[in-house]
Parts: structure tokens; C-alpha cells; sequence
């Protein structure tokens, strides 16, 4: 009977071992698909930050442009406001002479259709 309680003992202390065996492979397991999370996490950040970073690139890219577009804008409305002034000062002299020389130069005149009565 020693040895079949020595066999009993055996298969105890193999299926012990099993299941630390097993344990210890559910811990690596769960390690490991630790480990493949962060990574994964890792690279989806990574990818993340370079997709940013070219939308940024891209959205300079065209604000730049209409920035410009905006500059070459400004800079032809200040040319012709600077126009407009400019032709203002030269030309009211001259046109303030003809409205008043039209206004008080008045000449008294009969209408040709006018008929005195007799």
C-alpha cells in the first residue's frame, strides 16, 4: 500500500506542478497581452501625432495662401484708396470753380416762348 500511496503522492505533486505550470503561463499570457496593449497604444499615439502634424503642415500650407491672398488683397485696396485720394485733391479745386461759376454766374434771360401782353 506505500507504493500505491507513493504513486497517489506522485500524481499530487505532477498535477501540482501542472497547474503552477498553468498558472504561470495564464501570468506570462497576461503579461505579455500587457505588454502588446501598450505597444499598441504606443504606436496608435505615434501614428496619431505624425497624422497632426501633416494636417497642420497642410492647413499652413493653405492659410498661407489665402493669408497671401488676404495681403495681395489689402495691398490693392490701400493702392486705390491712395488713387482716389490723390485724383480727389487734384481734381476739387478745379470742379469747385465750375459749381460756383455755375451756381453765381446767373444770366437773366427771356424765354424764348414768353409773349408780351399787348
Amino acid at each position: 500500500m506505500t507504493s500505491q500511496s507513493q504513486g497517489i503522492q506522485q500524481l499530487l505533486q505532477a498535477e501540482k506542478r501542472a497547474k503552477d505550470k498553468l498558472e504561470e503561463a495564464k501570468k506570462r499570457k497576461g503579461k505579455r497581452l500587457k505588454q502588446a496593449k501598450e505597444e499598441a497604444t504606443a504606436e496608435i499615439d505615434h501614428y496619431r501625432l505624425q497624422r497632426e502634424k501633416d494636417f497642420r503642415n497642410k492647413q499652413t500650407n493653405v492659410m498661407g495662401s489665402q493669408g497671401n491672398l488676404s495681403a495681395k488683397i489689402e495691398e490693392q485696396t490701400t493702392e486705390t484708396i491712395r488713387n482716389l485720394t490723390s485724383s480727389y485733391h487734384k481734381n476739387m479745386e478745379s470742379m469747385m470753380k465750375k459749381l460756383l461759376s455755375t451756381i453765381c454766374d446767373i444770366s437773366p434771360e427771356i424765354h424764348p416762348n414768353f409773349r408780351h401782353a399787348v
